[in-house]
């Protein structure tokens, strides 16, 4: 199987990029794929939740012009489960490179990557830099996760914008869809902006949500899946992770 890899990406912070990103990583292991995540979110928010599994590669030298730079690391490995490429500071160091150069060099040690893993999942920064658009020309998958207030939609819009834009240079890049996030039902503006999203955006939409739930924030700080938390109320949780993870590793075909 070749490796397919997705990007996280939205123009706007604390949407839930990086808890899709642990679980999708998660649930990718449970499931025996070998899942590479690639921390580009200066925040390091997955590479926190992702901890026990770094492998001692850091983010900014996905950026390096080193040809044997994923040989070196990889070859001699046991890949098996999660690897993490940590983020770490030098990342700021990529928006001095021209994007194209960026762009090749952060694709061409994706293309290595392949050798040795089923999936790659890239955490992308909460604004368009280098960086973020780097990934998106990497990448075969994005996917976005959104809250229902007008600044997350507001970035979603963009979000939009800069996909399209970019198809253009990765013709390939296909967009799983937009993930509702930390819904509540019981706030009539979450209900407003869910109705105009789906109008807006129509199939670009995923057709179900993930409501708001404080296991889920529980188990990222943990270091765990959601359904690891053993808690009754961790069960609702559990239900709608997996009915995401499914459903984007059913639009990668990584599973039937």
């Amino acid at each position: 199987m070749k490796m397919k890899t997705l990007a996280n990406a939205i123009q706007k912070g604390g949407q839930g990029k990086t808890m899709t990103t642990c679980h999708l990583a998660f649930d990718g292991a449970r499931r025996g794929l070998r899942v590479v995540v690639i921390d580009l979110d200066p925040q390091g928010n997955a590479s926190y939740t992702l901890e026990a599994h770094a492998c001692g590669l850091f983010a900014s030298q996905m950026f390096d012009d080193s040809p044997d730079l994923v040989l070196s690391f990889f070859a001699d490995r046991d890949n098996s489960g999660i690897t993490l490429i940590h983020n770490d500071d030098r990342l700021a160091n990529i928006e001095k490179l021209d994007l194209e150069d960026a762009a090749t060099l952060l694709r061409t040690h994706v293309e290595a990557l392949s050798q040795y893993f089923d999936v790659c999942l890239i955490d992308t920064p909460p604004f368009l830099s280098n960086v973020m658009a780097s990934a998106l020309l990497s990448a075969d998958f994005v996917m976005s996760p959104v809250e229902l207030e007008p600044y997350s939609l507001q970035g979603m819009e963009k979000m939009v914008a800069v996909i399209q834009n970019l198809r253009e240079a990765n013709p390939t890049l296909q967009f799983i869809g937009m993930l509702p996030n930390r819904y509540n039902v019981k706030i009539p503006r979450h209900v407003e902006n869910m109705a105009i999203l789906r109008d807006a955006y129509a199939d670009l939409v995923m057709p179900f949500d993930i409501r708001q739930r404080d296991s889920i924030a529980e188990a990222l700080g943990n270091q765990i899946p959601v359904w690891e938390i053993k808690k009754t109320a961790a069960r609702d949780a559990t239900k709608e992770i997996c009915v995401m993870t499914q459903y984007v590793f059913e639009k990668m075909e990584v599973i039937q």
